[in-house]
């Protein structure tokens, strides 16, 4: 059956069922072909905190929405334009979000009697015309996927497990996505099981076969691909990213990888992917708690490797005495906040980014740390890398402030070429560094680099060089334990300086302001990047000015930011919290920021910051006309 092909430029799909329905692994899937055919993507992840939730119930619905477009693009979209509900509780779950027109494809075959109670449903939505506005393509996903299953020899359970492949074909048919790539993933998870292969694959070609032969879909559509910069690309997600950056940073610097690490949603992900690489020099251990993780990494600095601990905010609470003794100590360690909803227990698999004041004040005494924060997915790479360049050169922890938005996302990453990547130098103290009154030369563990005030990092064994170590205040220079309160003064000013002048190594903020006049400034950090980005693109279509910028060093702030703000009569910051950046701006740089804030477990929607943007510069008219 020939059909029409309909060319659009950019689609937004979600795929909602239960968390046993295998939506994460349809989503992902199509996410794979759809970047191996060079579509722009970005994706959102968004799954229960249990591990197999009540089937059939709100609670329990899991979801994967992906945006492709044949153009540059930052967010997963607002709204979807497809929903694929697996069953009541997904449809019921998500059509709050779809706007008139969207596309249903729908499973009858859940939606029975009991499921629809179980959700609220007094009578079949499909059927009751209370779905007039959208597009209803009401299919049987499951019989369909049994009765093309029916030769095999598999158990009913199976072949109903298989229904997501069916629904991937159809969905891949319907945009004109290749299958080979899944196939090949399909040949390689079940290559120990035969018949559960031959089940998934011909669910996979039978979704296809209906959407090429039905009449319920008149159409296909085609993205072409974006774009892009030259260059070899893969899909990538943002805690994988920042499992290779680190890597990337281990063989930069040419010393071992150590990470200590206690598991916990959403940074999990890290831990198991760098348990992969032991032939890059890698080394993982999982700890028996936070606590063990975190000073096993303090103990592998101290060793000489590149010491990392993963966790999110619950972790950073309990690692927070540790943290301090890196501090005191003045080694390397690279602290990976994957930020959840809180407090305590919160959002385990819910995004949001307050863990910013817990990272700047959460220990005791005067015990600063430089911060960073990737902007999206593929941005963790390099920022990964960074963390562990100011660690490793200025002899400090440091905080890398990922989200679960960024490390469960992912869109295409430029791979780059390792010669190309910056090189850090470890400089490891090989000798005495200092000539006593007598002529004798003596080793100081705290003779600080006069350019970084970064102390030497002595590898045990090397002789001659052995010193004192532990929490205690050191004295300057010799690393005796002090008591002095003018030498303890004198320490906390130094390491406070220290990091400070890390602001010297890092680049000015650039600021994107297209007419050179706006008068508003939207300033971000951390993921929300993409949604300030789209806005400010609405924005300037509609014939507002605005500029936008992004920080990506929180500690110290770009040495340009106090001017930077000074520049613009309102500086806008959104957050996913209750205003963390913007009361450090305000403490800072006496700057009156207007927060906009949410901490609803999801990122920001573009079109709110578009409102946002949008009240500001009228009240700014308003105030000049008046």
């Amino acid at each position: 059956m020939s059909k029409q092909v309909v060319q659009l430029d950019r689609v937004v799909i979600r795929f909602a069922g239960d968390s046993g329905d295998g939506m994460q692994l349809t989503g992902d899937r199509f996410t794979s072909e759809t970047a191996w055919l060079g579509n722009d993507i970005v994706t959102l992840p968004d799954f229960p905190a249990e591990i197999r939730a009540p089937a059939g119930t709100l609670p329990g619905v899991s979801s994967f929405q992906l945006a492709f477009a044949d153009h540059e693009i930052t967010t997963p979209g607002d709204v979807p334009n497809v929903l694929v509900a697996m069953n009541p509780a997904a449809l019921k779950a998500n059509l709050k979000d779809l706007p008139r027109g969207a596309d249903i494809i729908a499973n009858t075959d859940e939606f029975t009697k009991r499921n629809l109670e179980r959700v609220g449903y007094s009578s079949n939505p499909l059927e009751d015309g209370s779905l007039a506005e959208y597009r209803i393509h009401a299919i049987p996903l499951t019989s369909m996927t049994i009765e093309a299953l029916k030769e095999f020899d598999v158990t009913k359970k199976d072949a109903e497990r298989a229904k997501n492949m069916f629904a991937l074909g159809l969905l891949s048919w319907l945009y004109h996505r290749p299958t080979s790539g899944t196939r090949a993933f399909l040949e390689r998870k079940f290559a120990a099981k035969p018949d559960i292969l031959a089940a998934n694959l011909a669910a996979l070609e039978s979704g296809w076969s209906y959407g090429e032969t039905t009449e319920e879909f008149s159409v296909q559509y085609e993205v072409k691909p974006a774009h892009m910069q030259a260059g070899t690309y893969r899909n990538i997600s943002g805690n994988l990213a920042l499992a290779y950056g680190l890597i990337a940073a281990s063989q930069r610097s040419g010393i071992p990888l150590f990470l200590g690490s206690y598991p916990i949603t959403p940074a999990s992900d890290i831990l198991h992917e760098l348990s992969r690489h032991k032939r890059f020099g890698v080394v993982t251990f999982q700890a028996e708690d936070e606590i063990a993780g975190a000073t096993a990494a303090i103990g592998a600095s101290y060793g000489g490797t590149l010491g990392v601990t993963t966790t999110s905010g619950p972790g950073v609470a309990l690692k927070s005495e540790a943290i301090g003794l890196a501090v005191a100590l003045e080694l390397p360690l690279v602290i990976v906040d994957v930020q959840r909803g809180g407090p305590s227990t919160g959002l385990p698999t819910k995004t949001e980014q307050a863990d910013l004041l817990q990272a700047m004040f959460g220990r005791n005494g005067e015990s600063p740390v430089p911060i960073v924060a990737p902007s999206s997915p593929a941005d963790c790479f390099d920022m990964a890398i960074e963390a562990a360049r100011i660690a490793v050169e200025y002899r400090t922890p440091v905080f890398l402030l990922s989200d679960g938005y960024l490390a469960n996302g992912s869109e295409p990453w430029r791979v780059p070429q390792v010669e190309q990547l910056p090189t850090i130098d470890p400089s490891f103290a090989t000798g005495p560094n200092f000539v006593d009154e007598s002529g004798n030369p003596r080793f100081l563990p705290f003779q600080r680099d006069p350019q970084t005030l970064a102390r030497p990092w002595a590898v045990p064994g090397t002789a001659g060089l052995e010193h004192r170590i532990g929490g205690l205040e050191k004295a300057d220079g010799t690393g005796d334990i002090s008591y002095d309160p003018i030498n303890h003064d004198r320490m906390v000013r130094l390491r406070q300086a220290k990091v400070d002048g890390v602001a010297n190594s890092i680049p000015d903020l650039v600021v994107d302001d297209p007419d050179g006049d706006a008068r508003v400034l939207i300033l971000g950090w951390g993921s929300t990047y993409g949604p300030i980005g789209a806005a400010c693109q609405i924005s300037r279509r509609q014939g507002n000015r605005v500029a936008q910028a992004h920080l990506r060093h929180l500690n110290p702030f770009p040495s340009n930011l106090g001017q930077v703000l000074k520049a613009y009569d309102r500086v806008i910051v959104p957050e996913m919290n209750l205003g963390q950046l913007s009361l450090l701006l305000r403490a800072k740089f006496l700057v009156d920021t207007v927060n906009y804030n949410q901490v609803r477990g999801l990122p920001f929607k573009s079109a709110e910051l578009v409102t946002v943007i949008a009240d500001v510069i009228a009240s700014l008219t308003e105030e000049g006309s008046s």
